[in-house]
């Protein structure tokens, strides 16, 4: 807590952190070494409402150096104890429930394209976290065309979850400013004040936009409406690290995270490549570190189970990492057809993981998502897909139900 690990006259984000710690919350285990603050972790006394209760008093300095001396096991079970819970039109973080966002990225930013991917994680059960889709470019009126796509679909047939379209903050606001049907803002943070600047951001940013998202009022079980996503190695290869290691930088995202009750944080744990993640084995501790961090630190945490071309990595490994975090607890993951993304060029984890995961851990929707889809005749009570759906059945219709005209 003494020690600056970069110097606040020159961070930002160290300013930041040092303004969030509650001194009061911090009491209970500010005697402990950093090892016998993992073993307070453990320890069977220890249960969710306990690590609640010092979250505002740990600072990521302090999550990144616990989580070092954790084996794969502890992370996990550490990060069962820690439950952050969001809302927006969707309840997500839940125990005993795993959301997913449904990610219909295309390469061309085809309207058609975005929709049959959107149907078809529908009919699988899929985007109770959020639909958001990566557009190619930042051309707004692009953008603005894909948000207001969305919105009818969603309006149409009453679907109760939120749409996101991941582009720059900066471009958002104009976007609100427009009067598109803006639910989330979205943005890439960074653990230094030299790494958010160089994705184009700063708090002050960030605070403008969250302001305006709220004002907007769209939720309607909640009103968490920003959605960042972090990864080790972004301030590392941006030379913004200031000598620090990566994952004590991606724990400092978290402090930027959690000044905005987001409704959604992922880790797009091997996106960045070989270079800062060499293989399957790092890419599955780094998602179980980040997990935990950010849980602990009470940011809800998902994940992109994810790897790129080129990494020593495979589908197995992804499987591993996927598995280990349902058990840790992880609040939402991604589902992109095929769990290839053809727009970003990198694999990820599909609409059919998503069932693997439920299916082999009891794991449920969100709850408001859940009956929608019962109501549809998608799944049964038990929360499980039927086998076929009935072929008149509206959401098959979906392609021809949108009005495409001068979009």
């Amino acid at each position: 807590m003494n020690e600056a690990v970069i110097d606040p006259e020159t961070d930002e984000v160290s300013r930041l952190i040092l303004a969030q710690h509650d001194p009061d919350a911090f009491a209970p285990i500010a005697h402990l070494t950093v090892g016998e603050f993992r073993n307070w972790l453990l320890s069977d006394r220890v249960d969710a409402a306990a690590v609640s209760a010092i979250t505002w008093g740990i600072t990521p300095e302090m999550a990144a150096a616990v989580s070092k001396l954790m084996r794969n096991q502890d992370l996990v079970l550490a990060a069962r104890k820690c439950r952050v819970v969001t809302a927006f039109r969707t309840t997500i973080g839940l125990p005993g429930r795993l959301a997913v966002r449904l990610q219909p990225n295309h390469p061309t930013d085809d309207l058609r394209g975005i929709v049959a991917s959107v149907l078809d994680g529908l009919m699988y059960g899929c985007g109770d976290a959020v639909i958001g889709i990566n557009p190619v470019g930042d051309n707004l009126s692009g953008i603005v065309s894909i948000l207001n796509v969305l919105n009818e679909l969603r309006e149409r047939f009453e679907i109760p979850t939120q749409s996101c379209v991941l582009t720059h903050v900066t471009q958002t606001l104009k976007a609100i400013e427009l009067g598109a049907p803006v639910d989330l803002v979205f943005q890439s943070i960074a653990g230094t004040q030299q790494a958010n600047e160089g994705f184009g951001i700063s708090l002050a940013l960030l605070d403008e936009a969250a302001s305006a998202v709220t004002s907007l009022g769209r939720g309607t079980v909640g009103q968490n409406a920003m959605y960042f996503e972090t990864g080790q190695g972004s301030a590392l290869s941006a030379n913004a690290h200031h000598g620090v290691d990566q994952q004590t930088c991606e724990a400092r995202a978290y402090a930027v995270a959690r000044r905005y009750a987001p409704l959604l944080t992922n880790t797009v744990v091997g996106f960045i490549g070989p270079e800062y993640l060499y293989d399957g084995k790092q890419i599955t501790r780094a998602g179980l570190e980040d997990h935990f961090c950010g849980k602990l630190l009470g940011v809800p945490m998902g994940c992109d189970v994810c790897y790129t071309n080129h990494a020593e990595a495979d589908q197995d490994d992804m499987d591993t990492l996927l598995t280990l975090l349902g058990v840790a607890g992880v609040n939402f993951i991604m589902g992109v057809p095929g769990a290839d993304d053809v727009m970003l060029n990198y694999q990820s984890t599909s609409f059919h993981d998503a069932l693997y995961l439920r299916d082999a851990l009891g794991l449920r929707r969100a709850p408001e998502f859940e009956s929608w889809l019962e109501c549809m005749g998608l799944t049964g009570s038990d929360g499980r897909l039927l086998e076929q759906a009935q072929p008149d059945h509206p959401l098959l219709a979906l392609g021809e139900s949108v009005n495409f005209a001068n979009r």
